[in-house]
Order: C-alpha cells, then sequence, then structure tokens
C-alpha cells in the first residue's frame, strides 16, 4: 500500500506530461518526418500528406493505448476491476484534455513555452524519436512480463519437483517404517 501511494501521484504526473503532448507535438512530428520522406521519396511524401491525419491518430492512439495500459496496471495492480480502470483511463484522459483547454486560455508564456517546445520536432531524427517513444515502450513492457511470466514458470515447476520430491521421500520413509 505505502508503494502505491507514493508511485500513484508520480504515474499520474508522468500520464498527464505524455498525454498532453501527445496532443501538442504528434502532429507537428508527423508532418517533420513526412517532410523529411519528402526529401528522398517525393511521391511517398505527397502519399504521406494526404494520410496526415490518419498517420497523427494512429501515433496518438499508441500513446493512449500506453498509457491506458500500462498507467493502471501499475497504479492498480493485476487484480484490477476493469470499471476502476475505465475510470482510471477516463481520468487522465480528462486532465489532459482540462490541461489543454487551459493552455489555449491563457495564450501567455505557457502556450510560447509550448510552441518553443514544438521546434523541436521541426528536426526529423528528434521527430522520430518521439514518435517511436510508445512502440519502444510496448516493446519493453512486453519483454519484462515474457520475462516475469518465466520467472514464475521456473518458480513453479522448482516448486513442483520440490513438491514431488519431498512426496516421495515422505513415501520412502513411510515404507521403511513398515
Amino acid at each position: 500500500m505505502g508503494k502505491a501511494a507514493i508511485a500513484t501521484p508520480l504515474y499520474i504526473s508522468v500520464a498527464w506530461i505524455l498525454m498532453v503532448s501527445y496532443q501538442l507535438f504528434t502532429q507537428v512530428a508527423v508532418v517533420s518526418v513526412i517532410s523529411y520522406i519528402g526529401l528522398f521519396w517525393p511521391s511517398g511524401a505527397i502519399w504521406l500528406s494526404s494520410k496526415v491525419n490518419v498517420l497523427v491518430f494512429i501515433y496518438a492512439f499508441a500513446w493512449v493505448f500506453v498509457l491506458s495500459s500500462a498507467i493502471p496496471s501499475v497504479i492498480l495492480g493485476k487484480e484490477r476491476s476493469v470499471l476502476v480502470q475505465f475510470f482510471v483511463c477516463l481520468i487522465l484522459t480528462f486532465i489532459a484534455f482540462l490541461i489543454q483547454d487551459t493552455l489555449l486560455i491563457y495564450k501567455g508564456t505557457i502556450n510560447n513555452h509550448m510552441f518553443t517546445i514544438a521546434t523541436l520536432f521541426h528536426n526529423p531524427f528528434i521527430a522520430t524519436g518521439y514518435l517511436l517513444i510508445p512502440y519502444i515502450l510496448m516493446l519493453i513492457i512486453d519483454i519484462r512480463s515474457r520475462k516475469k511470466r518465466k520467472k514464475e514458470e521456473q518458480l513453479q515447476k522448482v516448486t513442483a519437483a520440490y513438491i514431488e520430491s519431498a512426496k516421495a521421500e515422505e513415501q520412502k520413509i513411510q515404507e521403511q517404517k513398515h
């Protein structure tokens, strides 16, 4: 319980930052990468430019998917209710939209700082790295869960072997007594 009390605000803060950032920066990053592709493959860039909204949706969905699956599982643990997970995701989404609306209302220095950060994504390499982050996180989560599952399976095998050995020894002792 103590770990969850400390980790929950941290994870919610990280989720908030990532959800706001994907809403603000994904479009810029996708357009930047498409422009860079245009230098080497103009016809591909033209086709991708006509699909920019779909690409932005796919990358934004990747962020939402990672956040909505990883963050609640860390906060709520393995044994979580679907309704509780839904409400956690809903709250995270609501907070992201609230912050985005707040930034739109206060078009002053906060917004200028955000747009200054957005200029970083005009670099195609930074933009590509940013767009790859959710997929890298998915791979890391998947690899870690597979390793954890393998360890649990090995532990179960060792435990089963130990129990079987103990039963055999106990049976030997019983046979020797008779």
